[in-house]
């Protein structure tokens, strides 16, 4: 049975740091596809980072334009844990984030290609 479970989120104000975990279990985090999605209140759920699995893609990071290289995904697989790291943080960055994983190295910006999916935290920046 996989499980993600997201931690690390907060309020913070603009301009701040925070960074969030995605503990997994019953899936390798090294093999799998691994990705961190976003969604604000009235909003779609968009994807934030991507990070391919093992194979032709892995280690491959992938990031929304919104990003504009303020955030890190990263991965230790001794731990099965997977990290964002969100700096320079913006009251448009506001959102319920979300871990989530697919059986495939290959990762896809359309939240419908993940199977597993963590509960999700929350970000909160204020100005």
């Amino acid at each position: 049975q996989v499980q993600l479970v997201e931690s690390g989120g907060g309020s913070v104000q603009a301009g701040g740091s925070l960074r969030l975990s995605c503990a997994a279990s019953g899936l390798p985090v090294s093999l799998n596809c691994l990705a961190w999605f976003r969604q604000g209140a009235g909003k779609e759920r968009e994807a934030v980072a991507l990070l391919g699995g093992y194979g032709g893609t892995y280690g491959r990071t992938t990031y929304a334009d919104f990003v504009e290289g303020r955030f890190t995904i990263s991965r230790d697989n001794a731990k099965n844990i997977l990290y964002l790291q969100m700096n320079s943080l913006k009251p448009d960055d506001t959102a319920m984030y979300y871990c989530a994983a697919r059986p495939s190295s290959w990762c896809t910006r359309s939240f419908v290609d993940y199977r597993y999916w963590g509960q999700g935290t929350q970000v909160t920046v204020s100005s």
